[in-house]
């Protein structure tokens, strides 16, 4: 009885230790979490988390524009999984491209580099789920646009009268967000300029010319703006006329003395007067006079724009005795 006590004994250790080791190979085997990271061991963390993102950081900002002949790099980070040696795989659209590499760069990106990418990463027999994915937009450069400030400028031609301030202003039309690093040249020459506005103070001979435009953010260069011309001229002389026209004028009657200045037209004038007594606010290119006696005498206009004044005007001097009214 003693022998078979012992056999039975035995038989039900080897029984125990048979079972344990396949459950345990079992649990092993079926070591997968929801996210789809899995290993050989129970992992009892959150599997690490994987982003794309580009550079330069500007095309992040940018939401992934990226302009024919750029160089731009897709990016995958996962986040807890420092330390680890990790192999990359990275897929565009339904296409894997061959890389096992975290970063992915377009040396000079072209309009079928377009699409969304995604990575993933592995490390021995762990794996992560594909990263979210980004969307990379490929547009042609941007071509952009000089304009003038005050905007009266832009108005009349480009006409600039010497000791006015003006500002170039280099506008890149869908660049919004980007940093954008611009050149400015008059003719052939550089500015030193980098900013998108290039102010000239007190115009003189030498700022006259044609002013164009780039810019670069990167290494890449817009295509140049076209050439916009500023013309550099005295200030013009007014004229002071006597409406209407007639050579004699009676005493009771209504006339209009105006400024006129050939050429401004388009510009926004500011007009001063002699005698003082017509500068009343606001001030006005031409005045109505019921004509008096008190109203015998000189006058003359200039005009302003901006912090530039013309020359003052010849003078018109009227004469008034008894009930005639002369002007000469």
């Amino acid at each position: 009885m003693g022998h078979s006590l012992l056999c039975m004994m035995g038989f039900f250790l080897l029984s125990t230790v048979i079972c344990g080791n396949a459950e345990e190979h079992s649990y092993d085997s079926q070591d997968t979490d929801e996210s789809g990271y899995q290993s050989k061991e129970q992992r009892t963390s959150a599997p690490p988390k994987l982003t794309v993102f580009l550079q330069p950081s500007q095309t992040q900002l940018y939401s992934g524009v990226i302009y024919r002949g750029e160089t731009v790099t897709l990016r995958c980070e996962i986040q807890g999984g420092e330390g680890a040696q990790w192999t990359y795989e990275w897929s565009r659209g339904q296409s894997r491209i061959h890389s096992a590499s975290r970063e992915y760069t377009f040396r000079s990106v072209t309009v079928s580099d377009a699409g969304g990418y995604s990575c993933w990463g592995t490390e021995g027999s762990s794996w992560t789920e594909w990263s979210d994915v980004i969307t990379l937009t490929v547009l042609s450069p941007p071509k952009p646009t000089v304009f003038l400030q005050p905007s009266w400028t832009q108005i009349y031609s480009g006409v600039i009268y010497r000791g006015e301030t003006v500002t170039v202003r280099c506008e890149i039309h869908g660049g919004e967000g980007a940093q954008w690093t611009y050149e400015w040249r008059r003719g052939q020459s550089s500015i030193r300029e980098t900013s998108s506005e290039y102010t000239i103070s007190r115009a003189t001979w030498s700022d006259r010319g044609g002013y164009s435009c780039r810019g670069r953010r990167g290494s890449f260069w817009t295509v140049w703006s076209d050439i916009i011309t500023m013309t550099i001229l005295f200030p013009v002389k007014p004229t002071v006329t006597l409406q209407p026209p007639w050579p004699q004028i009676y005493s009771g009657e209504t006339v209009t003395v105006r400024c006129e200045i050939q050429g401004g037209e388009g510009a926004q004038w500011t007009y001063e007067w002699r005698p003082a007594k017509l500068n009343t606010p606001p001030t006005s290119s031409e005045y109505r006079i019921t004509v008096t006696e008190s109203d015998s005498g000189g006058y003359s206009c200039r005009g302003k724009r901006s912090f530039s004044w013309t020359k003052w005007s010849d003078t018109l001097t009227v004469v008034c005795k008894l009930d005639t009214f002369h002007s000469f």
